[in-house]
């Protein structure tokens, strides 16, 4: 029976989607819940998964075509994989060829070391747990190599018929599947091409997420009155701090304690001060938010995202380390999801992990204020009156002038020095 393949309903705030990277090609075997195309939208890179196990039929619209939710973009022959997978009893016309021999079946037994599920999608994380699977030893055909549901599902199989152990993506033909892990994003780049000079150059076009990124902040220049404040933090104490207790918080927590985690509650702890920084205009009003999400700039091989922090005021500083940390694995794999990047209240980068001494960060619409973080540098500082040497960094804090005064953008950021130099302002809340 044919099936049709369509594009799933795509979240509210998502009109459409570019289809960037076919994973299966016409004729080609699938299983249920595999991913088929990665689809690109303005925030996220989302799977489209196979509908049934079947062989993939016609492919209706190519990379590169702009699809919306509900389209049909390929057809699939319903049951016909079950024979690919059959033993040589299948029928000759979809019977799989005489495997070469395999090193090593596939596993039958669970390892005896812990499971690593981090990473992965809950589907796949509950099917792992459930047949004691350690996910490291299945192949992944998901994007950079993860492992997703149909792998699963085809490791399943492959055990119980003593399959390879390679099961990731079975084809009909005795070549090795190819590595989705090494597959780019998008097609190559054109090659190097002289232009009317004679020079050379290339020509991309921009990515869908590049592009929101461009329309996003010539939108902040041109629809917000921008300013920004600076001011320097002495490092030392929180350094100080980190050092006598990171050993024994990261064996309690299970995470590293690293300066994000000050610097975000230090934040929180500013915007309940000045509720300005932390509301947004909405046409002719002002909208005061009564909770805390705080968006930190992540970098990812796409471009620069901002996965959201909800209700940092209700957080630990363990807790906030360690969503962060979740954050950067997502950013690095393409899994974070739109829920995780829509809204927020205040934003925090920092342009310190890349060398940055000095910048003006922009504001993220509608947002009305953001926060720059820099590199610390050991610098000579008055102090008591005598010169010392103090890790120092510069601090950024562009707001909308529209609604923040200068002096409410100026005394935010000093509460935020304040409570980083005397981290025990944090705990007291003083």
């Amino acid at each position: 029976m044919t099936v049709e393949v369509k594009v799933p309903t795509l979240p509210e705030s998502v009109a459409d989607g570019t289809l960037i990277n076919w994973k299966k090609k016409p004729g080609d075997p699938v299983k249920r819940g595999e991913n088929l195309v990665d689809l690109e939208t303005d925030k996220v890179v989302l799977d489209i998964p196979a509908p049934a196990d079947g062989i993939l039929g016609a492919i209706l619209r190519e990379e590169g075509a702009i699809v919306a939710t509900g389209e049909v973009i390929a057809t699939l022959e319903e049951g016909a994989a079950v024979a690919v997978a059959a033993p040589v009893s299948a029928p000759a016309s979809v019977a799989a060829p005489t495997p070469v021999a395999a090193p090593a079946p596939a596993l039958v037994t669970a390892p005896a070391g812990p499971i690593d599920l981090e990473g992965l999608s809950p589907a796949v994380r509950r099917l792992a747990a459930e047949h004691g699977l350690d996910v490291a030893r299945i192949p992944g055909s998901g994007r950079s190599g993860r492992v997703t549901k149909g792998d699963v599902l085809a490791y399943l199989e492959a055990r119980k018929t003593g399959a390879p152990a390679v099961v990731a993506a079975p084809t009909p033909a005795p070549a090795a599947a190819p590595v989705v892990a090494s597959t780019p994003a998008r097609a190559a780049a054109p090659p190097l091409a002289p232009d009317a000079q004679g020079r050379l150059e290339q020509r991309v076009p921009m990515t869908r997420l590049r592009a929101k990124i461009a329309e996003r902040l010539l939108m902040a220049k041109n629809t917000t009155a921008m300013l920004t404040t600076f001011n320097e933090i002495n490092m030392k104490p929180v350094m100080d701090l980190r050092n006598r207790y990171k050993d024994e918080f990261e064996k309690k927590h299970g995470v590293r304690l690293g300066f994000m985690g000050f610097f975000v509650k230090a934040v929180v702890e500013a915007l309940k001060r000045f509720p300005a920084v932390n509301g947004s205009i909405d046409g002719s009003d002002i909208v005061y938010h009564g909770y805390y999400d705080i968006g930190v700039a992540v970098s990812s091989p796409r471009g620069l995202v901002v996965p959201i922090l909800r209700d940092v005021d209700q957080m630990g500083i363990a807790d906030v380390e360690k969503a962060i940390g979740e954050f950067g694995k997502k950013a690095k794999d393409g899994s974070l999801t739109v829920e995780e990047m829509t809204g927020g209240t205040f934003t925090i980068t920092n342009g310190g992990v890349f060398g940055s001494l000095m910048s003006t960060p922009i504001l993220n619409p509608p947002q009305s204020g953001i926060l720059g973080m820099h590199a610390t540098k050991d610098r000579p500082v008055a102090e008591n009156g005598q010169v010392v040497i103090r890790p120092m960094m510069y601090v950024a804090h562009s707001y909308d002038h529209r609604i923040i005064d200068g002096k409410e953008a100026v005394t935010f950021l000093v509460a935020i020095k304040e409570g980083i130099e005397d981290p025990a302002r944090l705990l007291l809340n003083v």
